[in-house]
């Protein structure tokens, strides 16, 4: 099986220039948000969500298996089978999706950050790395799979998708939807 990671990007201003996600993170969260839109006590059958998020039905299978050994979802077994949230929407964060499926969400080489290895013009990374899991936290851990699926953002993640959105423009980066020849900033 083929891991690709998607680079997710932020701010350049020392929040979050850039991190990676995982494909199997990525399509456990598109799954979940395609999970929070059903009806409430409506299953979803594993091919039709693979379907609706254009994820590979067998890679799927997997994802769906970690998310219930955290209880992150409920499987019902039999022809009218599927997967339904183990709670509301509102109560999952993207994050705790992240973790299920990749561990910790900002780690440096899976050492806990007081003991790195860091000394003397180096002591302070500690506390960068601890600053960006904070700011990572503060998105991810604060908008919940409700949140998603309604499009609704707390108004901090809106104002950093905002922000990044503007800062795309000044870089000529074309938005999605747009076609023609790109322009380099």
């Amino acid at each position: 099986m083929v891991m690709h990671a998607r680079p997710v990007c932020t701010h350049d201003d020392g929040r979050i220039q850039r991190m990676r996600m995982s494909a199997k993170a990525e399509y456990a969260v598109r799954a979940m948000v395609q999970l929070a839109s059903a009806d409430e006590g409506a299953v979803v059958k594993t091919d039709d969500l693979a379907k609706a998020q254009g994820i590979p039905p067998q890679f799927l299978v997997d994802i769906l298996s970690d998310l219930r050994t955290d209880r992150l979802v409920r499987s019902r077994r039999g022809r009218d089978g599927g997967y339904e949230l183990a709670r509301p929407a509102a109560e999952i964060s993207i994050a705790d999706v992240l973790r299920c499926i990749d561990g910790p969400l900002a780690s440096v080489r899976d050492i806990g950050l007081g003991d790195l290895p860091y000394s003397g013009p180096t002591a302070a990374l500690t506390d960068v790395w601890r600053a960006l899991r904070a700011s990572m936290r503060s998105v991810l851990e604060e908008t919940s799979l409700a949140d998603v699926s309604s499009g609704d953002l707390p108004s901090h993640v809106a104002t950093f998708a905002d922000d990044y959105r503007g800062q795309e423009q000044e870089r000529g980066h074309r938005k999605a939807g747009d076609i023609g020849p790109r322009t380099v900033g």
